[in-house]
């Protein structure tokens, strides 16, 4: 099972509140330094530096400000790295796998398939609505913007799975004994980050049903999957075909993408179907593809004690 996986580590309570005290540090104050420094150097005064995302896009150029914003993700996930092998003594396999090494084609199985679906999803409301979009593709700017994106944005991506679906949701489920409890809590606090996402401010807070959702998404994916692989792949091709193939003045990412979305935002269908229709259909899927089963036991049942979990870890060690 996943989330006794760490049982693999230290797992004192001090330790998840020192560690999460790492994480912030890194993530959310040592990584922002760079996009400080930068906004700061082309402000008149601090009282003149943007607040919102499109603000700072438009006063860096939108591939620096890019840059600097996942920039701080790198930082997080080396804290975060560094909290589970050096604090919790914990290996990067048992946080991110049940598997005994990193099934890497599951990552790129989950990966090019929600690629796919994303280009198709797009080449259809393009076709159907055209008057929605404008060709904003430029060469030498979407360069720039590719090679920021593929380098940095799996990283950013991999740091929000391995501190919510990883860190926190074995921490938390060791701590509460059941699977229901930090796929709940993973999930909420996955949608709450999101918060501050323009996308809020335009659509208003019916959005948070979508990110709340995918939270869930994810989370089950790990849970039913034990392991971090999937939800790895999914998540990176999400956010980085959103990065080069479309933007829009109201999104978080403020790219030199190919389209760009110029059609008025409204809370409709399109935010509720994938996850009440698209999401269900991948989970299907997958349970076929990796012949997934016991669904309630996987996803709410009791976590394994310690010395059960390391009896069984010993026994197929020893069948080996």
């Amino acid at each position: 099972m996943y989330i006794e996986q760490g049982y693999k580590g230290k797992q004192d309570f001090w330790r998840y509140m020192v560690g999460l005290a790492i994480i912030f540090v890194g993530w959310q104050i040592l990584g922002m330094i760079p996009l400080v420094v930068a906004l700061v150097s082309k402000s008149e005064s601090l009282a003149t530096i943007p607040m919102g995302i499109p603000g700072m896009s438009k006063l860096l150029g939108s591939n620096l400000f890019l840059f600097l914003m996942l920039l701080s993700f790198a930082f997080g996930l080396v804290a975060t790295f560094f909290t589970a092998s050096v604090l919790h003594q914990q290996t990067i396999t048992a946080l991110t796998t049940s598997r005994n090494k990193i099934d890497w084609k599951r990552v790129g199985f989950s990966f090019f398939l929600w690629a796919i679906i994303s280009v198709v999803l797009l080449g259809v409301d393009v076709f159907l609505s055209p008057e929605n979009y404008v060709l904003n593709f430029q060469l030498e700017p979407f360069l720039i913007l590719a090679v920021v994106a593929i380098l940095f944005i799996p990283i950013q991506t991999s740091f929000e799975e391995y501190f919510l679906r990883g860190y926190l949701m074995q921490g938390i489920g060791l701590l509460a004994k059941n699977r229901w409890v930090p796929l709940v809590v993973t999930s909420l606090i996955f949608g709450l980050l999101h918060l501050a996402n323009p996308e809020v401010e335009k659509l208003g807070y019916g959005i948070m049903v979508f990110y709340i959702g995918t939270g869930f998404f994810l989370g089950i994916l790990t849970l039913m999957d034990k392991g971090l692989e999937l939800a790895l792949g999914f998540h990176a091709a999400n956010n980085l075909l959103t990065a080069l193939l479309v933007t829009a003045d109201w999104t978080a990412f403020q790219t030199d993408s190919i389209y760009r979305d110029v059609s008025d935002p409204e809370l409709g269908l399109d935010v509720f179907i994938p996850i009440f229709v698209i999401f269900p259909i991948l989970l299907y899927v997958f349970s076929k593809k990796y012949n997934w089963t016991n669904w309630k036991e996987r996803l709410t049942g009791a976590v394994l004690s310690k010395e059960v979990f390391m009896e069984e870890n010993i026994s197929e060690i020893g069948e080996e």
